[in-house]
């Protein structure tokens, strides 16, 4: 089973980006983590970061030519506004986990609201560096059902 995990813009200034909202552990670290909960669940962690929302598009439309069997995506900002990458998301026939290290719900109005909650399988927030862990048990979850 191959799972993409899709890291949105800033996020390779983990560990440095408000530590009070984000902790300070890095990309890599959760990268590192990711690739070690994969390997329990018998999954392959293919990490994919950017700033640029084209990048992003294109990366997501190479998982619909690879043919992933799932795909977490952590935007950022990108959640509330990008309509691109939306679009791009919703091509994809396998399962995609949103997830947050923050509460969206419970920090700024602006970031209550995620353009992607419609299609999606699922979203987890406000769990820090477990919300991506948490996200990888649920997409290997709706993967096996899907495959079922």
């Amino acid at each position: 089973m191959k799972i993409l995990m899709l890291h949105g813009i800033n996020h390779n200034m983990f560990g440095k980006r408000d530590p009070k909202q984000y902790g300070t552990i890095t990309l890599d670290e959760i990268n590192a983590k990711l690739v070690a909960l994969g390997k329990e669940l018998g999954t392959e962690i293919d990490a994919y970061q950017t700033n640029s929302e084209g990048d992003m598009c294109e990366r997501i439309h190479q998982a619909y030519a690879d043919g992933v069997d799932g795909v977490l995506i952590n935007a950022g900002a990108w959640t509330h506004y990008s309509y691109g990458i939306r679009d791009a998301l919703a091509i994809l026939t396998c399962p995609v986990v949103e997830l947050h290290m923050s509460n969206i719900h419970a920090r700024e109005e602006f970031r209550h609201k995620s353009v992607f909650v419609e299609i999606v399988k699922g979203q987890i927030s406000g769990f820090g560096v477990d919300s991506y862990l948490l996200a990888l048990r649920a997409a290997v979850s709706a993967a096996q059902a899907a495959k079922a």
